[in-house]
């Protein structure tokens, strides 16, 4: 038996990359998953590539996580087609990096509503039945940039957005049986980090080694590493945790 037999995921940003991780771990503990992406083809194929055991389905939706409406939409079928809602997974994010006296307010303005607004919005919508039922699990995205990070200023601060966002729900839902988390991955090999590597004009295989050196174990992290703190967050093993933020960033700080 699964962690996750018998309940229901929604997981933003999971056409690829970090999210599609998160909702292949899920799906293979047992969970029925709900993949949401601004993409709806992305959405419906990434779905349909999910690993899901018997009794458990996967359905892509296509939703802009920083439009209320769209959001409730989302849940809402999330809830109808899967039955039932038991963990949100507030990944989907974007990056417009540029310098402070370059950056222009949409830079800033669409990267605070997909990060902020939306786990806003996800988790507003989420939470409704996550009470009603008295149990419920949400996870939310930061990123070791919250600490800081040269062009990323309107990243950065989203993303300690997100761990202030984190610990005020713990503190709010944790007596209905809810639990709130985030996680700060370091550099992780995706098409968003593969993607700064060509803007750079870099290779892609010498960025990633150049972040391997300066890392403590000498490796970059994948998504795979992502999802499987993702999955002992959001599981029943996780219950006395709650308002953390847990960095997965093989020991970069340090």
């Amino acid at each position: 038996m699964g962690r996750y037999e018998g309940r229901v995921a929604v997981v933003t940003g999971a056409g690829r990359g970090i999210g599609f991780g998160i909702a292949a771990r899920l799906a293979e503990e047992g969970a029925s998953v709900a993949v949401v992406d601004v993409d709806e083809a992305a959405a419906a194929e990434a779905a349909g590539r999910l690993p899901v055991g018997e009794g458990a389905k996967a359905v892509g939706i296509g939703a802009d996580v920083s439009e209320a409406e769209a959001v409730g939409a989302a849940i809402g079928r999330a809830v109808e087609e899967l039955g039932g809602l038991h963990v949100l997974v507030n990944n989907a994010g974007i990056t417009r990096d540029n310098l402070l006296h370059k950056m222009t307010e949409d830079d800033w303005d669409l990267v605070m509503g997909v990060h902020l607004r939306g786990a806003f919005l996800m988790a507003r919508a989420a939470q409704r039945h996550f009470v009603a039922q008295r149990y419920g699990r949400i996870l939310t995205l930061s990123s070791t940039a919250a600490l800081g990070s040269r062009g990323q200023v309107n990243y950065s601060t989203a993303k300690m957005g997100v761990q202030g966002f984190t610990r005020t729900l713990a503190k709010e839902l944790g007596p209905f049986g809810v639990n709130v988390n985030a996680i700060a991955p370091g550099f992780i090999t995706t098409e968003m980090t593969d993607g700064a590597a060509r803007r750079l004009r870099q290779d892609i295989e010498e960025f990633r080694r150049a972040r391997a050196e300066v890392t403590p174990v000498r490796r970059v992290g994948s998504p795979e590493d992502v999802a499987a703190a993702a999955a002992f967050l959001c599981s029943d093993e996780a219950s006395y945790i709650t308002g953390q933020t847990l960095y997965v960033d093989g020991g970069a700080r340090l």
